[in-house]
């Protein structure tokens, strides 16, 4: 860290991942940024998980912080919050002020309320996966319908040259993730078999539906959405692009969870089927930040040991 500097340098992504886990190297920084805003008043709590830090500030603010190497999400993340602000039926943080300290961008927003999704999902009885199966398949149309100019901003600028991209370096990703030769050796062919509707690009897209950026507070009639966040990874593509986190890391292979969904989306019977499951489970493979061996840690393991039967398994609708 140079003299003089309350926050590290982070120009590259080796410089963050040396650094990203020391707060006692980044909170000095964060306190300073909190005296500077006038919140040196308010308790400050890192969050335990997520890629970036973020803190807590206070029972009603979240402070999240990215170092020079991810500055431009910032800006993706600040402006998507504005875009979708009131738009959708589950609440989503409201960016409050962004700026720059020290080479890092920052950005001030409220604090949602509720517990991961996460940590409760296994636990809840299957009237109670229904209803917020259902209630995130109405936010999810919500979130895709939404179009404003800062919307028509988000890259990728053309859809389908970004799938032919992933597509092209999709083998060597997964076998640099450590997938075993029997699994990637089916990939190309699976790919060319399905077809992904690449010409479908307007969605505003999360990118990373999952139960650890869903929270969700008890009610009447069991635990209820209350809050969707992390929006640094959005773009604007092909809707089932979302729908591939969706049946990984949200209803991870309940099927009955993923019709519920879909349908409350708006999917007739006509598309809940096996191409359906083949085509999300594409998505999947050609994620910008997911890979199959991470997917086969995470998930029950398939009746067989292809491709055909994760997409059965993990997004079985037919």
């Amino acid at each position: 860290m140079p003299p003089g500097t309350l926050l590290p340098v982070a120009e590259t992504e080796d410089q963050y991942d040396a650094i990203a886990d020391d707060d006692d190297l980044i909170r000095p920084g964060v306190d300073a940024l909190c005296a500077e805003l006038g919140l040196d008043g308010e308790e400050v709590d890192r969050f335990d998980d997520g890629s970036l830090p973020v803190y807590a500030i206070g029972a009603n603010r979240v402070l999240k912080l990215y170092p020079g190497v991810y500055a431009e999400e910032a800006g993706i993340e600040s402006s998507v919050l504005d875009a979708i602000d009131g738009r959708l039926s589950i609440p989503t943080p409201v960016p409050e002020w962004v700026g720059e300290f020290e080479g890092w961008t920052y950005l001030l927003m409220s604090r949602l309320r509720g517990t991961s999704l996460a940590r409760v999902w296994r636990r809840l009885p299957p009237d109670n996966r229904a209803s917020v199966a259902e209630n995130l398949g109405t936010a999810l149309a919500e979130l895709h319908a939404v179009n404003t100019p800062a919307v028509d901003e988000l890259g990728p600028a053309d859809w389908a040259e970004f799938i032919e991209d992933q597509r092209a370096n999709c083998l060597e990703r997964q076998l640099e993730s450590g997938l075993a030769p029997a699994w990637a050796e089916q990939i190309p062919e699976f790919l060319d078999s399905v077809d992904l509707h690449t010409e479908a690009t307007s969605a505003l897209l999360h990118c990373e539906v999952m139960g650890e950026h869903l929270l969700v507070t008890p009610g009447d009639e069991g635990w209820e959405l209350s809050g969707l966040f992390d929006f640094e990874p959005a773009m604007r593509g092909a809707s089932e692009y979302d729908f591939a986190s969706v049946g990984l890391f949200v209803t991870a292979g309940d099927s009955t969870a993923l019709r519920t969904l879909l349908t409350a989306y708006g999917y007739g019977a006509d598309r809940l089927t096996p191409e359906t499951s083949r085509r999300l489970l594409a998505y999947a493979l050609l994620h910008c930040s997911g890979t199959l061996p991470w997917y086969l840690r995470r998930l029950p393991a398939p009746a067989e040991p292809t491709l055909e039967a994760a997409a059965q398994a993990w997004w079985g609708l037919g």
